[in-house]
């Protein structure tokens, strides 16, 4: 579901729990120890993108500085080892025409400011999603209005080049209501023609999967490396777990077997084995993303995978919750616990990179609220710490 499409509603509040104040936090913070995290934004409420401070004991966030415009980011990617940040700008108006564009910036290490490198047409409208290739020479590109996912060369210094492979999904739109979602839910949005919302390569970088949220398909790709060309594989694509479920966003598992993918509209996460020699997808398992008695609506949103791949985390929105789910190596999910966000409509969530914070950035509420990771059980402990952002769409953290 997109930016633009207003849902109203707000669940009841789960749980409070109290951790370290924010002054303690920022006290503790020094130089040394800090290190900068990104966060983009959805006009008006948003300007562009923010830097942050990040203390690397507490996670707090602090000196918060403006330093690109660019409207309506999507997504962000980090890429040349902490040097390049990608963004996504998701509009259908760029330079007069009817996509969307990336920008390459150069991140200046002393301070955090950014410096363009380079900015190109996304090849389509609406960029909402971005990923680099597990060797960093390739950016791809997954655009949401239009169904279209690109593929684009990188050089040494960042720079983006021409596209090298540009893809538009086609075909029948899905099932207008999710099948599988729960009881009196009205999630039912842009079942009205491809809508491309995640591309990403498999660990080795052989292979590529495309969400696309409105044909309710994932498409199955390999990448040629000599040319940077995205070939169908066969099948080309696989269908949603169920009719109407809206696949959206997925992570591999530490041990590159199993993906889980979370669909937007059921609020359900599949998990799929992944054939290493293939480079094909076959559906495991299917658990809601919502508790057992939930009836309602709700759309899923973002999800992260604990450094120890025993834990997934995804955001319902309306329902402003984050579910912990238990999975295993070989696919299994068990329901495990829910914490509510503190905030509204939890768009993403970003998983620090020691693994010991989770970051809700609530898009409605204009906030972005953390939880410490209790070591062992995977259980999130509120910190009573709320960074104000508007509109904040997704957050990524640079050492």
């Amino acid at each position: 579901m997109r930016n633009w499409l207003r849902i109203s509603g707000l669940t009841s509040a789960l749980m409070a729990v109290s951790a370290m104040p924010l002054y303690a936090a920022e006290k503790a913070m020094t130089t040394e120890t800090a290190h900068y995290a990104y966060v983009g934004t959805y006009n008006p409420n948003g300007e562009g993108v923010y830097r942050f401070k990040v203390d690397a004991k507490s996670g707090a966030l602090s000196d918060k500085v403006l330093v690109s415009k660019l409207p309506n980011q999507a997504q962000m990617v980090v890429g040349h080892g902490g040097k390049t940040l990608y963004i996504g700008s998701e509009v259908d108006n760029y330079n007069g025409g009817k996509h969307g564009s990336v920008a390459a910036y150069h991140i200046n290490p002393e301070d955090g400011s950014l410096s363009l490198i380079n900015q190109v047409d996304s090849q389509g409208a609406g960029p909402v999603y971005l990923s680099l290739t597990p060797s960093g020479d390739r950016l791809l590109v997954a655009n949401y209005i239009s169904g279209i996912v690109a593929a684009f060369p990188i050089d040494g210094s960042g720079k983006l080049g021409d596209a090298s492979s540009v893809h538009q999904d086609e075909g029948p739109a899905g099932a207008g209501k999710p099948a599988a979602a729960a009881e009196g839910s009205f999630a039912i949005s842009d079942h009205n023609g491809p809508h491309a919302h995640m591309i990403a390569t498999d660990p080795s970088g052989k292979y590529v999967f495309s969400t696309d949220l409105g044909l309710d398909r994932i498409y199955q790709w390999k990448l040629n490396s000599s040319n940077g060309q995205l070939e169908a594989n066969s099948p080309a694509f696989i269908n949603a777990s169920s009719a109407g479920a809206g696949p959206r966003h997925f992570v591999f598992h530490p041990n590159g077997d199993v993906v889980f993918l979370v669909n937007e509209e059921a609020s359900v996460l599949t998990s799929y084995h992944f054939d290493k020699a293939t480079g094909t997808l076959t559906q495991l398992h299917s658990l809601s993303t919502l508790p057992p008695n939930f009836k309602g609506t709700n759309f899923a949103a973002g999800i992260v995978l604990s450094k120890d791949g025993k834990h997934l985390y995804v955001a319902n929105r309306l329902h402003n919750s984050i579910a912990q789910i238990t999975v295993t190596g070989s696919g299994e999910m068990r329901w495990a616990d829910e914490f509510w966000t503190r905030g509204d409509y939890p768009r993403t969530l970003t998983l620090s990179a020691d693994g010991k914070f989770v970051y809700a950035l609530n898009q409605r509420s204009d906030n972005i609220t953390r939880f410490k990771v209790e070591s062992g059980s995977g259980k999130l402990i509120f910190v009573d710490d709320y960074t104000a952002v508007g509109s904040p769409s997704q957050m990524v953290m640079v050492p």
